[in-house]
């Protein structure tokens, strides 16, 4: 029987990414997403509804994610959904929980954006970038 594991995601990160590193040197990134959605009520209300999702990644991958990424920041992520198992050591009760292992992602949003972000709270003392400037040799009569 053919099977299909497969995860597209658009939100937030929930938290900065923690990172470990395997005795073997591979990198390991966690974090979590949130992800929104709107929708109108039998009564044609507005609402909001958020699903928290934890996310892992792997390899140079995580390495990225753990230097460019924070709290906040608006990310895409293609990834598979796999099943961890354990006995809690304190109870014995078996335990799960279902994560989205990353398989690839892409930054959404603009640089500045995100640095401008951070100043707004106060997460950084870096300056955002400054604004490109215009050429002064433009052609005023360019008709698009």
């Amino acid at each position: 029987m053919a099977s299909f594991n497969k995860v597209l995601l658009i939100g937030n990160l929930t938290r900065d990414p923690e990172t470990r590193v395997t005795p073997k040197g591979t990198a390991i990134c966690q974090f979590g997403l949130a992800v929104n959605r709107q929708f109108k009520d039998e009564s044609g209300q507005l609402r909001d509804d958020t699903t928290f999702v934890d996310v892992e990644a792997w390899g140079k991958q995580a390495e990225t994610v753990a230097k460019y990424c924070v709290k906040g920041r608006a990310l895409f992520i293609d990834g598979r959904l796999k099943l961890d198992q354990w006995e809690d050591k304190t109870t014995g009760a078996k335990r799960s929980k279902i994560k989205v292992v990353l398989e690839t992602f892409q930054f959404l949003g603009s640089p500045r954006d995100e640095a401008q972000r951070q100043i707004d709270q106060g997460a950084t003392n870096t300056p955002a970038a400054p604004a490109p400037r215009p050429s002064e040799n433009l052609d005023e009569d360019v008709p698009f």
